[in-house]
């Protein structure tokens, strides 16, 4: 069987944003834990709307409420819509309730199917995922790469005329199978029309009942349709799922180091970018210069010319042109322009300095004086 597909076909997607906050050890589900300042699911969802994709449907557990508020506080650029998967089958099953939530029947366009918690997942990958599957003219593509060592990743398995015939998990590969290098990601895009009867046919996992994404390339290669993999990945650190506090915090490492770049690309000085901390959501004017010890969080403002820190915290506070904040705490407080702040000023909640405004050390503000 063979596809026409056209290359300019409407490209949606399906989030799986399913995991509770079990594996943080926490009450808050894991898809809207932070990292610099927005839930891990936000940055999924801003490469999504990189890639010109319509429409995207997440895919939540019972808690879907608190997960679509946390993210509609900083809504992407892209339209969005929030589902429920009342009950845990698998992310098959997820991906199955996810497709109930749009509101047309274009089967002819596609769907990249992935989990939420990729945060370092990039839109030019997922750009060369969409370039290589529509290339192909096949019916569902795998991101996969080729590694020395596999380990417990599932393998992209091919037949003898080297076609991709399935994606198997680790511990049922056999024979000549394990010697596969080519490992499948989590992320696949396929055509939507296609999606709900291959899901419908795959067999639950007879240890624990889920239905797993995997066998869906097996179920439609079976069905003679056309399936490909797409080993586009640079970097296999930015595909590796958080799982826990630990990776939870490596990853907030390199969105940093990635925030403070663009910063620095951008006409933003830092005397020492490691030791600088910048949320996402934070907005920097030109010439700022931030010094060791710095931090910014929230929807922090800083205007041109500032100078920020050392040992400084701002918390959603906005500072005006040409200020000066040195060794100051402040948090929900607006600093004007030509300010000079510090050395050793805390600035509670609510507190206003008006332009010109020199505090001199040692200075306390309460809101309203």
């Amino acid at each position: 069987m063979t596809s026409t597909h056209p290359l300019s076909a409407p490209l949606s997607a399906l989030v799986i944003a399913t995991a509770s906050g079990a594996p943080m050890r926490s009450e808050r589900p894991k898809p809207i834990h932070l990292l610099c300042g927005r839930p891990m699911l936000s940055y999924t969802l801003d490469a999504l709307a990189e890639v010109g994709v319509d429409r995207v449907n997440v895919v939540t557990g019972p808690m879907v409420d608190w997960v679509s508020k946390r993210v509609l506080e900083d809504p992407p650029d892209v339209a969005l819509n929030f589902v429920e998967q009342r009950i845990e089958r698998g992310p098959a099953d997820a991906a199955l309730i996810g497709l109930s939530g749009f509101d047309d029947f274009d089967d002819d366009g596609d769907v990249i199917v992935l989990p939420a918690d990729l945060p370092l997942l990039e839109a030019d990958t997922l750009q060369r995922l969409v370039d290589a599957h529509r290339a192909s003219g096949s019916v569902c593509t795998v991101l996969s790469a080729t590694v020395d060592d596999p380990g417990e990743h599932p393998r992209v398995l091919r037949d003898r005329h080297g076609k991709v015939a399935s994606v198997t998990r680790e511990i049922e590969l056999v024979g000549d199978e394990r010697d596969s290098d080519e490992i499948a990601l989590g992320v696949y895009i396929v055509r939507r029309g296609l999606l709900a009867p291959a899901i419908r046919r795959t067999k639950p996992d007879p240890v624990d009942g889920l239905h797993r994404l995997v066998d869906v390339v097996g179920v439609l290669a079976d069905s003679g349709h056309p399936t490909n993999s797409a080993p586009v990945v640079t970097n296999l650190t930015d595909l590796r799922p958080v799982d826990d506090r630990r990776l939870l915090a490596e990853s907030e490492a390199e969105l940093r180091r990635r925030t403070n770049l663009r910063w620095l690309d951008h006409g933003v000085s830092m005397i020492d970018p490691e030791r600088t901390y910048i949320d996402a959501t934070v907005r920097l004017g030109v010439d700022v210069t931030l010094f060791p010890g710095t931090i910014l969080q929230g929807n922090t403002v800083i205007g041109d010319g500032c100078e920020i820190g050392p040992d400084t915290r701002l918390d959603r506070c906005s500072v005006g042109r040409d200020s000066v904040v040195e060794k100051a705490m402040a948090r929900l407080s607006t600093i004007g322009d030509n300010c000079r702040v510090g050395p050793f000023a805390v600035l509670e909640p609510g507190s206003e300095l008006s332009d010109g405004t020199s505090t001199g050390p040692f200075y306390a503000a309460r809101a309203g004086e």
